[in-house]
């Protein structure tokens, strides 16, 4: 699939307009504040880009950031202005084209930034293995509607474990499916080069995540994606596809389900862009000032982690009260309260 997708992104596109889903390019969702950093990015950078919106997590002032899939290097580019001087940003790449458009401008970026703060590598991300890159050496790493494409997401997978640093995140965004994509489909090189026929099925996803120790996979954001294309909707039949932004956590104390320890956190307000509530993912919006319970998981993501600073912490680990019911899974017997007087037992 390395050459179906090389040829499209570096051959057939040339720019985002040739594209023909919502899969990719998608900047509606984009927070107001990330939008002007597009204005200080090259024309011909921003053109040639073909990801899912703008990824890119908060606190990222002195981070060492790794984007896989980083194609001409707009992501790159925005998350080096996000980093600054302290800071770098890595971008691998396969598909030379692209490559040579990041690189062409980088000059030109250097002097827009008043530094120079990140390098273009050519390179699979399912090889990453085979760069120069460091074990547990990077703080964040992101990806951009790029892992859909590849042949071997567990070996993706197994490479952000080993580069992250204890405490570090992989936020990225991609396409998913509601249900396994059938081979011949998969085959197809316009489905799979826009983003579909290579989409995981989400439950595989997860499974995946858990393979490669990433035990608490948490979804910030998604939305369901329309194949504007009738010729590419009529092949694709009842199959729905969705873009999804997730977060995981390299924390090794993360348990496989969220428990309930008695915990509760107290966020400070103090994220710049964050004043009111910082959004952790989908389901944990964290008022400032109010003492929030959570699971154990929640909370050593917050303690371990770089937001560990912005927040109070309350309780530790030492007792436990069962499943923490408000992170999406309950104890599966039925409780005594739930029992009508009189009825018989069944053992």
């Amino acid at each position: 699939m390395h050459d179906v997708v090389q040829n499209y992104y570096g051959k057939e596109l040339q720019s985002t307009d040739d594209l023909k889903t919502s899969a990719c390019c998608d900047i509606s969702n984009m927070p107001e504040w990330l939008k002007p950093l597009l204005a200080n990015i090259h024309d011909e950078v921003l053109s040639r880009y073909y990801g899912c919106g703008l990824v890119c997590p908060a606190l990222l002032e002195g981070c060492r950031i790794l984007d896989l899939g980083s194609g001409s290097g707009r992501d790159v580019y925005a998350l080096a202005q996000l980093v600054g001087e302290s800071g770098h940003v890595v971008g691998v790449d396969m598909t030379d084209e692209q490559l040579a458009v990041a690189k062409q401008h980088q000059a030109y970026h250097v002097d827009k930034f008043g530094y120079d703060n990140v390098t273009f590598l050519h390179g699979y991300i399912e090889k990453l293995d085979e760069l120069d890159l460091e074990a547990n050496s990077f703080d964040i790493i992101v990806s951009n509607c790029v892992i859909n494409l590849s042949p071997d997401k567990a070996a993706v997978m197994a490479s952000v474990q080993r580069l992250l640093k204890p405490g570090g995140e992989f936020y990225f965004s991609d396409v998913y499916a509601d249900r396994r994509i059938p081979q011949h489909l998969i085959d197809d090189p316009v489905l799979y080069g826009e983003c579909l026929s290579g989409a995981l099925y989400w439950k595989d996803f997860t499974r995946l995540s858990r393979d490669a120790g990433f035990l608490d996979v948490r979804l910030v954001e998604d939305r369901p994606l329309e194949i504007t294309d009738p010729a590419l909707a009529a092949k694709i039949g009842d199959i729905q596809f969705f873009s999804a932004t997730y977060r995981l956590f390299k924390i090794d104390s993360l348990e496989d389900a969220c428990e309930d320890h008695g915990q509760a956190v107290i966020y400070k307000g103090t994220i710049e862009q964050s004043p009111h509530r910082f959004d952790l993912d989908k389901h944990h919006a964290i008022e400032a000032g109010r003492v929030f319970p959570v699971c154990g998981n929640t909370f050593r993501m917050l303690q371990e982690s770089r937001f560990a600073p912005h927040f109070e912490f309350i309780g530790d680990d030492s007792r436990h009260y069962g499943i923490f019911a408000g992170c999406g899974e309950l104890m599966p017997f039925t409780q005594p309260m739930m029992l009508v007087s009189g009825a018989g037992g069944c053992c």
